[in-house]
């Protein structure tokens, strides 16, 4: 039954409490303070998903061409989110991040990442090896590195909590445990608010937002195809490791591969995967499946498998082995030749990464892909890294809203 103080009218309604759903909330409320703003979140509580997931890690903006809006929005968006966390009082780390190579074939790819973070307005410095040896004592790298000096690390979980504390204080609801069963142009029907007649409506449903996108007749040539990111912690020192470090990343992929990160408290992190996963809330044993995410995943991967965009042989080639933990935690030591495996045990929690695949085509889609018209708009692919980004593409969505 509908809540006894659900509205039966709302200016806007957002499917999806998520750190970017939340951030359109704010950013609306932001240029519409008298508006009636409202986030529907399926589960009881906060950053239950990929918001809450992720590594945390601020990035900078260097990894993407120079005419996508992840370039422009991960640039801004790392600004703001230092900013945002600075005024909530959310835990930040300012740790800076290399990029490392492990041969010297991989050096004409560092080059292109330098390139781009040149062309993207991205603070980035070309090092040797003496120079990282200063910076990061415990990385190795092949003739050179990068270093990027705002890259950065936060709670993800805490962003999202002070972000739905701000669209609260700014006068908007959100209302968890209220999974959204039908939405159109003009309404939403959900189990604890009922039938709702929305100005708008904002799908942020992360790995459903295709779902979604499809009941208004958008996305239609896209399915969500999900993946599943693991993570191990070290027992070692807070500290001990300084900076994140990355590996030079598979150009045909949109995946960063394996590295280590430092947490808001100092601690070592080995991850994520870019596992494969059979059905989107894929975190472990048979929870959260259901027969039709199994069967719409299952034959999404024909037309991904013989895509002629990606290496996906080679994918599930070095990406299926890291379920075991020693295999995962060796394909790290290439960075950081210290790193043990019995260093390593301590299993994070998994993540499920929302990935839009392009079904005619069976092409992983790399940038941000956003649709919509006058009643509705859709973040069909609000992926790695929109954490980062959260509040520059919120602003860049809504100031695009308003302007229509």
């Amino acid at each position: 039954m509908p809540s006894t103080f659900a509205p039966s009218t709302a200016d806007l309604v957002v499917i999806g409490g998520g750190v970017v759903g939340l951030a359109l909330a704010d950013a609306w409320l932001t240029r519409n303070p008298t508006d009636s703003v409202v986030v529907y979140d399926k589960e009881d509580h906060l950053a239950a998903h990929a918001s809450g997931r992720n590594s945390g890690v601020l990035h900078a903006g260097f990894y993407y061409a120079p005419d996508s809006l992840k370039a422009r929005l991960t640039r801004d968006g790392n600004r703001m989110l230092k900013d945002f966390c600075l005024e909530r009082g959310v835990a930040l780390r300012e740790t800076g991040k290399v990029v490392v190579t492990t041969s010297e074939e991989q050096l004409p790819s560092l080059m292109t990442l330098f390139d781009r973070g040149q062309a993207n307005g991205v603070e980035l410095e070309l090092i040797d090896e003496s120079g990282l040896a200063e910076l990061e004592p415990l990385a190795r790298t092949v003739g050179n590195a990068l270093w990027s000096p705002n890259t950065a690390v936060a709670s993800p979980a805490g962003v999202v909590e002070a972000l739905a504390e701000r669209v609260r204080e700014r006068g908007g609801r959100v209302v968890l445990g209220n999974a959204v069963t039908g939405a159109g142009p003009g309404w939403v029907m959900s189990v604890l608010e009922g039938r709702v007649a929305a100005g708008h409506v904002i799908n942020a449903a992360g790995l459903y937002a295709d779902t979604v996108a499809h009941w208004f007749g958008f996305g239609q040539d896209y399915r969500m195809l999900p993946f599943k990111g693991l993570y191990w912690y070290g027992n070692w020192k807070p500290g001990r490791l300084q900076r994140h470090v990355y590996p030079v990343p598979d150009p045909r992929n949109p995946f960063l591969g394996v590295h280590l990160t430092v947490t808001v408290d100092g601690r070592a992190k080995i991850g994520p995967t870019a596992i494969p996963a059979l059905w989107r809330e894929d975190y472990g044993g048979t929870g959260g499946m259901r027969g039709n995410e199994l069967w719409d995943v299952v034959r999404s991967y024909p037309r991904f498998l013989t895509s002629k965009h990606h290496d996906v042989p080679g994918l599930l080639r070095a990406e299926l082995p890291k379920y075991s933990r020693s295999y995962l935690v060796k394909q790290a030591a290439a960075l950081v030749p210290s790193v043990r495996p019995q260093d390593f045990t301590e299993r994070g929690k998994p993540g499920v990464r929302a990935q839009l695949l392009h079904v005619p085509s069976g092409k992983l889609e790399m940038d941000f892909v956003v649709e919509g018209d006058s009643r509705s708009t859709h973040m069909l692919n609000a992926v790695s890294p929109a954490w980062t980004s959260s509040l520059a593409v919120a602003d860049y969505v809504v100031e695009g809203i308003v302007s229509a």
